[in-house]
């Protein structure tokens, strides 16, 4: 379950609608354990910033900006604001959550005989994919991506990962998914 999410576009006047009903400020966020998104209803007179940083769990008291989460969301029903802030507020949350992701390259194993794990990764081909694995086998576990970067020679891991996660949250059609919980 998600305890805190990163907004992604908030909407002073609610979602525009035809009709003229009272109409409640809405926030899109992302979860940053599931990566789950959500439609949140902020606290009355409150400041609210894109790509902030949003507790959301069951603790009311916690809750100093959200006051509760309306329902979850399909990456359909974002607004164009928030999928542009999209790509920014994965990369936040990957750079803050390094050891989760550099997991991925340290224990990834091959799908089949002919496909690894990581080359489900944008941009990561077999070459770069058994230059880490060489590296991997020969000097151990990298600690974090710079580590990874300057043994395995991969340019801006995080990006790749985070490519992933966009690709995965925009994606309905994925085979497989590393990062986004379903």
């Amino acid at each position: 379950m998600e305890e805190f999410a990163y907004v992604l576009d908030y909407l002073s006047q609610g979602v525009p609608s035809g009709n003229f009903a009272k109409t409640e400020p809405l926030c899109y966020a992302l979860g940053d354990e599931e990566f789950k998104l959500f439609e949140l209803v902020p606290k009355a007179n409150t400041v609210i910033n894109i790509g902030e940083r949003v507790y959301i769990g069951k603790d009311p008291l916690k809750r100093n900006v959200v006051d509760h989460v309306k329902r979850r969301i399909g990456p359909s029903e974002l607004t164009h604001g928030a999928v542009a802030e999209l790509e920014y507020c994965v990369t936040e949350i990957v750079l803050a959550n390094q050891p989760r992701f550099i997991r991925f390259f340290n224990e990834a194993e091959p799908i089949s005989m002919r496909k690894h794990l990581l080359e489900e990764l944008p941009g990561l081909g077999k070459k770069t994919m058994t230059a880490i694995l060489d590296e991997r086998t020969k000097n151990g576990h990298f600690k974090d991506f710079k580590d990874l970067s300057e043994r395995a020679m991969v340019k801006s891991p995080e990006k790749l990962v985070t490519a992933r996660i966009v690709l995965e949250l925009t994606d309905n059609t994925r085979k497989r998914y590393l990062f986004v919980s379903k």
